[in-house]
């Protein structure tokens, strides 16, 4: 998938994927993506939340990657308005 920026939030604990990827989304411009790298497992379900309440983003996609034998939630947002 492309993107235009992306927000390593690996080894934050909720809420903090979610707040740093609301302060990046506001940066970019209308249309734009964000790519959010998290290991906290509560990201995925968040970011749905925060897909379904906010008016300005929509949720595109999110997988899940193994990196060093980790789990490594991805989150796509895409800036609506």
């Amino acid at each position: 998938m492309t993107f235009d920026k992306v927000l390593d939030a690996r080894g934050l604990a909720c809420p903090m994927p979610i707040v740093k990827a609301r302060q990046e989304i506001n940066q970019l411009q209308v249309g734009q993506v964000l790519k959010v790298l998290s290991t906290d497992r509560g990201s995925v379900k968040d970011f749905q939340g925060w897909a379904q309440t906010a008016k300005n983003i929509q949720l595109l996609a999110q997988e899940t990657q193994t990196e060093n034998g980790k789990e490594i939630y991805v989150h796509y947002i895409k800036r609506t308005s």
